[in-house]
């Protein structure tokens, strides 16, 4: 067991999220995308960042499979290895938000504890979370990756949905139906939001 460092001190920076997000011109916030694979939460959360992106916002997407390439390349699909990942990501989105920015999160983030344990790092409404609903039959005939089918052959062991729970959010902060709506109206659902919280201003079209 890795003993934690006693040697640490938070160094308080001179410039503060407020200024950060002063310069950028609205102010920083999580949106986090869960849902099953297949759902949509990556083509969502590029979509939305893309609206974002043409109207001056400053963003950045954390999608889980890139993320997987580096910062969690050690991490495996066990629950431990799950609860790990998002654990990480959770820290990470903090610091983005500091920075000032829109930070997007694509993972299926399977179990509640952990989304819930994301939302306690930030201060309350810096965690917008989106549930990309969308029933198991609809991913699995989507199954872009072919990861169902492999699932169901017993070549990937722990897949949510098959061989590990999805634990659906109870109160997010927004349902996406994304097997019923255009992808151009769950971008302006999320939008709507992000005005409606006051991030982005209402006059921005």
């Amino acid at each position: 067991m890795t003993t934690k460092s006693t040697n640490t001190v938070w160094h308080h920076a001179t410039v503060t999220r407020s200024d950060r997000e002063a310069l950028h011109r609205h102010k920083s916030v999580i949106l986090w995308f869960t849902g099953l694979s297949g759902a949509g939460k990556s083509t969502l959360a590029h979509a939305v960042e893309d609206y974002l992106y043409n109207i001056g916002i400053s963003t950045f997407v954390l999608d889980g499979d890139n993320v997987r390439h580096g910062l969690c390349s050690d991490l495996g699909f066990s629950d431990h290895d799950r609860v790990e990942n998002i654990r990480r990501i959770g820290e990470l989105a903090k610091l983005m938000t500091e920075a000032g920015i829109i930070t997007l999160t694509a993972f299926i983030s399977p179990f509640k504890s952990d989304r819930n344990a994301a939302r306690k790092l930030v201060p309350h409404g810096d965690f917008l979370e989106i549930y990309c609903q969308c029933p198991i039959e609809t991913c699995e005939q989507r199954d872009v990756k072919g990861l169902y089918k492999k699932a169901r052959a017993g070549e990937i062991p722990f897949f949510t949905g098959i061989g590990s729970p999805y634990e659906a959010p109870e109160q997010p902060e927004l349902v996406v139906s994304t097997h019923k709506q255009t992808l151009d109206e769950s971008v302006q659902n999320v939008v709507n939001l992000l005005m409606q919280r006051g991030i982005i201003k209402k006059t921005v079209s």
